[in-house]
């Protein structure tokens, strides 16, 4: 797939996923029960979200990617560290009250809350792995791993 094919199909899902929040938006005007008006919203909220990534994506295809300065990166750093402590916590927390609670309505929610935190810690290890770590590298650091990437032949 070209780079152009490439920027047009996310702004194909783009446009789908930000059709999906306007739909749902609009099906629960008027809805009083907040139970189920919430659990659309909330399906709202992640297409919001996807629509946020596919124009990342896009812009990945379409501007430059600057890299984060080291200063900011080690705040960055931290931020995400802490962020990765606060979602296992939730999730043991989640955890715990579903082993506690007898009502299926609230079983039903806590899981998928349960659910959006495990992806949510595997995505900030990911990210705190694979992309932060190489956006702060020093100068000296990127060289090496260029150099590495260049004469490593698998031996």
């Amino acid at each position: 797939m070209s780079k152009q094919e490439r920027v047009e199909f996310y702004k194909e899902q783009m446009n789908l996923e930000n059709t999906i929040v306007e739909k749902a938006e609009k099906a629960v005007q008027g809805i009083e029960n907040i139970l189920i008006k919430e659990l659309i919203l909330g399906i709202a909220l992640d297409s919001k979200k996807h629509a946020g990534m596919l124009s990342a994506l896009i812009s990945m295809y379409t501007k430059p990617t600057p890299s984060v300065a080291e200063e900011f990166g080690e705040d960055l750093k931290k931020a995400i560290e802490e962020h990765i402590e606060l979602e296992k916590q939730a999730i043991d927390t989640y955890q715990e009250k579903l082993q506690t609670t007898d009502n299926e309505s609230e079983k039903i929610i806590i899981k998928a809350i349960l659910n959006d935190e495990k992806k949510h810690h595997k995505l900030l290890l990911t990210i705190q792995k694979m992309i932060i770590d190489k956006l702060t590298l020093s100068e000296n650091e990127l060289w090496e791993m260029v150099e590495e990437s260049l004469f490593d032949f698998g031996e």
